[in-house]
């Protein structure tokens, strides 16, 4: 038996309760003797039972002798899907007595007068895998491509493609009686399946059929047209000469009625031809595609085409010329669609073309004033990042863009005016010229802002950067304008005092109305006037002035700095005396005001001690003027944003210059080469087979995108589970094929007795969100024999699961069971690295409410070592700037963030520390886990709890 460590859990699959138990006999006599609604309600019985790994040998006979001879339409249908499930030979592998009985059925239904029914028969053949049954209906099947009906005639082809394919010495003139019967067919379907074969079994048919109706591509059916786009592109990738002979067909088919034969199309012509002329032609095609489709996932898939190919060089100077056609995808609604082709545009603009791309992008912004949806807020927050984006990269039309992203300022979607304002402070630093139009501009939408953070914020790039004296004379204006009354306790008690004595005046003689009221419990009440609460009207005030009133401090103490700099640039420069005095009298009248404010009680939240230290400091400040301090307050804060901004663009830069040495080919002279990888065509003239690519990643899951990781060997060799042990009678291992959505289980099975092992059965059950979608079939296993059984399994969340089970088996004089070794599945095949804003990355950690915490226990003693291992373990990406972890101080802090292919988040924060006087010392510290579902978050941390054990055992056995 596989040896199970300690401490791990044991699984027995025992039977389902929703499987009834079978009576053999009724079965039989429902089969013989029972109506037709009977039998066929019996027959789909059977073919569950049989589907479920009961053999049931014995109804064979019972069937062929009760059920074969009725011509009802349903039992022929149900019939056809139990002749392909029933065991058709015997243990010896020799076929079953019984079955010339059934192919002598075959045939009749193949000369059947129902065209459904000869159809149905004909596409069955194609999945018989026994030559023996097919070689006596080979006379009947060449008939069928004569038959006046379509839908027989392009079935009979399937079933000679198949034939061929498999037994090609049953139908030895196949290619030659298709490439015949193609010639004098008219019906679509047929001709796409007798291509199809051509395709496949002899090519030089195929293209010399394709080559005498070139001219008449364009009028075929679009089923017909993609196996013909399939057959030109594999021709001129085995044989790039080809390409001129084909290539007009494919410019021809760009215009197909079908979005399948132009997608297909343009991909094939992108990759046959490199000219720009080519190259404009297949994007248009698939510009045109992404605005006509009305399917969201459609957009997205040729939308991430367009992307794949701006990153060859050649091909994105030539998309550069069609970004305003790329700009048209911005019609969608899909908030997805609409970041891609931001995205896409924002890397393909150029100077001639910036200017009409931002009168573009300035249309977008006024259309989202008018409509409200769901993705409206974030809409506008991709225009404002993207308006932004192309003032940095191209200064000029910086001044046409402000006054437009200004007025976002007064939005009620605190994320746009945001990202406006980080804009605005990055544009009002960078270019200098445009200054006094960005103060104007602030001034104007001051008095509009709804929000206290972007108050905070504009108040903040007014004091640092409103530096005539006439700047700072407006500035003070309008926020004594939205102060309102200094001071502001005096004339917040005046109100009121003002309030009470109005109402006293406006008391004539009351005359009191009684009413007569019934309560719940029949009783009669009396209400009076007296007894009904005053309802309190809402005392308007000016914005700055709210926000204290509702106790939100941190504004006043944003508002003491701006004034102490505006007060000090003042005092440089006005040479007036006076002036001066008055100026910095009335700063420092409005913030001893806030802090009377902040202490009376009026607010509903008191002012907290940091705000009361920070405004005393501006006090202190103006009435000191100490040289130290003054040059904190009137350059430092500038430079440190200066710094912060030339950091975020050496970032950007790095980012940018590792994407490309990342794509640069890093293979040196010396290099060993894999022979084993020569055959995958990576070095052709035209690229990596795309056909064979695609299929390959159906097959294969998104992790892998080149066919060289997907064919490689070590590859598979990875993910290979040991199910049994070595001394097992039966031997299992299992490869984990993960794709993104569900895991197929390649289990190798092997004989290792002497007796051939009767209805082997994989029996696997599972733990966790997976879900088995059908049970394996059963096998007969010779002596010292193997087979391969593959099993689907469903996921849907990000959650560890775990497949267990066991194999049975019959021999001559027992039945068996060997337990498997449980298989773990890895959380990490379904999580990507990803990037979000510090701002996003805030928020989801507000919002998420399942936490958890890890606590750090390894060997490793530096921090750095520790954060790549943490990375490479979890699949996270790192948000902290790398030269904000650069250096040794002894102490780390870092965010990381990752999404799931099922869309959800997942967040960490990594605090660890080390003394710095040992050396030696390991890490210590802890890992604090957010994430929306708890599953995500706890499988998380039992990843890093195992990469940590792991690590921990290796050093011990070093």
């Amino acid at each position: 038996m596989a040896s199970v460590s300690e401490g791990m859990s044991c699984y027995t699959i025992i039977n389902p309760p929703e499987i009834e138990p079978y009576n053999e006999m009724q079965l039989k006599q429902d089969l013989e003797k029972g109506e037709v609604n009977v039998k066929i309600d019996t027959l789909k019985k059977v073919i569950q039972l049989m589907l479920q790994g009961e053999r049931l040998p014995n109804l064979l006979m019972t069937i062929i002798r009760f059920v074969l001879p009725l011509q009802n339409h349903t039992l022929k249908k149900l019939l056809l899907i139990y002749w392909e499930i029933v065991p058709k030979t015997s243990a010896d592998g020799k076929l079953l007595q019984e079955m010339i009985l059934v192919c002598d059925a075959y045939r009749k239904d193949l000369q059947h007068p129902n065209e459904f029914l000869r159809g149905a028969t004909l596409r069955f053949l194609c999945k018989l895998k026994e030559p023996e049954l097919l070689e006596p209906l080979m006379p009947t099947i060449r008939t069928s491509l004569e038959h006046r009906h379509s839908y027989v005639r392009r079935n009979a082809v399937l079933a000679i493609f198949t034939i061929y394919k498999n037994f090609d010495w049953l139908v030895p003139d196949g290619p030659e009686l298709i490439a015949n019967f193609l010639d004098t067919q008219q019906d679509m379907s047929c001709k796409r399946n007798a291509f199809l074969m051509l395709l496949h079994a002899d090519q030089e048919r195929a293209l010399n059929y394709l080559a005498s109706c070139l001219d008449q591509v364009s009028n075929f059916g679009d089923i017909l047209q993609l196996v013909i786009v399939e057959l030109i592109y594999k021709v001129c990738h085995a044989n790039p000469a080809e390409r001129s002979r084909f290539i007009r067909c494919i410019y021809n088919l760009l215009n197909s009625s079908s979005n399948a034969v132009r997608y297909e199309a343009a991909g094939t012509l992108v990759t046959l031809s490199t000219a720009p002329t080519a190259i404009k032609a297949a994007v248009s095609c698939y510009i045109d595609l992404i605005v006509k489709e009305s399917d969201n996932n459609v957009k997205l898939i040729v939308l991430d085409r367009l992307i794949a190919l701006k990153e060859n060089e050649n091909i994105e100077r030539i998309m550069q010329e069609l970004v305003m056609d790329v700009l048209r995808v911005l019609s969608a609604t899909d908030i997805e669609v609409r970041r891609k082709t931001l995205a896409l545009a924002m890397d393909l603009v150029s100077s001639r073309n910036i200017e009409e791309m931002v009168l573009v992008l300035k249309k977008e912004v006024s259309k989202t004033h008018n409509i409200e949806h769901e993705d409206t807020g974030k809409y506008r927050q991709l225009l404002v990042r993207t308006l932004h984006s192309c003032c940095i990269k191209f200064p000029d039309v910086a001044a046409a863009v402000i006054p437009v992203l200004v007025e976002f300022l007064s939005d009620s979607n605190e994320l746009a005016a945001g990202d406006v304002l980080v804009f605005v402070r990055e544009a009002i630093q960078k270019f200098s010229h445009l200054q006094p139009l960005v103060i104007e501009k602030l001034l104007e939408a001051f008095p509009a802002i709804k929000s206290a953070k972007i108050h905070r914020t504009t108040l903040w790039i007014l004091g640092e950067y409103a530096n005539s004296l006439k700047d700072i004379m407006e500035v003070i204006g309008v926020v004594n304008r939205s102060l309102g009354e200094v001071p502001i306790v005096e004339a917040e008690q005046s109100r009121l005092a003002g309030n009470e004595s109005g109402e006293e005046e406006q008391k004539p003689a009351e005359v009191v109305n009684n009413t007569n009221k019934v309560t719940s419990d029949g009783t009669y009440a009396t209400q009076s006037a007296f007894s009904v609460a005053p309802v309190t009207k809402k005392v308007e005030r000016p914005p700055l002035r709210q926000y204290m009133m509702d106790g939100d401090f941190f504004v006043a103490a944003t508002l003491a700095s701006t004034l102490t700099k505006l007060a000090l640039k003042f005092i440089q420069l006005e040479p007036n005396e006076k002036k001066q005095n008055r100026l910095c009298t009335c700063a420092m009248l409005i913030m001893s005001s806030i802090l009377h404010l902040g202490k009376s009680g009026l607010p509903t939240k008191a002012i907290t001690n940091d705000d009361i230290d920070r405004i005393y400091l501006c006090l202190k400040t103006l009435s000191l003027r100490t040289p130290e301090v003054v040059e904190i307050f009137t350059l430092s804060c500038r430079n440190a944003l200066a710094h912060m901004l030339s950091a975020q663009s050496e970032e950007k830069a790095q980012e940018k210059k590792d994407k490309l040495q990342k794509n640069a080919a890093k293979i040196q002279p010396d290099d060993p080469i894999a022979f084993t990888q020569l055959a995958n065509g990576k070095n052709d003239q035209l690229g990596e087979n795309v056909f064979e690519l695609s299929l390959n990643q159906a097959l294969a899951g998104t992790k892998s995108t080149a066919l060289t990781d997907i064919a490689s060997p070590n590859s598979k060799l990875n993910k290979v589970n040991q199910l049994t042990g070595f001394s097992d009678p039966v031997y299992a291992e299992a490869y984990v094929h993960v794709n993104q959505y569900d895991i197929v289980l390649d289990v190798l099975i092997v004989n290792q007795t002497s007796d051939t092992l009767q209805n082997c059965t994989l029996e696997l059950a599972t733990v966790g969100d997976l879900k088995l979608v059908e049970k394996p079939h059963p096998v007969v296993l010779a002596p010292h024999d193997f087979c391969n059984i593959k099993a689907n399994v469903k996921v849907s969340s990000t959650e560890n699961g775990i497949i267990f089970g066991n194999i049975v088996y019959d021999t001559t004089f027992s039945s068996n069971v060997v337990v498997l070794n449980t298989i773990q599945i890895d959380i990490m095949d379904y999580i990507l690295p990803a990037t979000c804003t510090d701002t996003e990355f805030r928020t989801m950690w507000v919002e998420f409410e399942w936490e958890n915490k890890v606590s750090v226990n390894t060997t490793l003693t530096d921090l750095h070592d520790y954060l790549r291992l943490l990375l490479k373990s979890t699949n996270m990406k790192c948000l902290t700037p790398e030269k904000a972890l650069s250096g040794q101080c002894g102490f780390m802090a870092a965010n990381m963030y990752a999404r799931s292919i099922f869309g959800e988040d997942a967040l960490a924060n990594l605090s660890i520390e080390k003394p710095l006087d040992r050396p030696d010392a390991p890490v210590t510290g802890h890992i604090r886990i957010r994430a929306k579902s708890q599953g995500m978050a706890l499988s998380l941390g039992d990843k890093i709890n195992h990469t940590q054990k792991c690590l921990q055992e290796k050093s011990v056995a070093a």
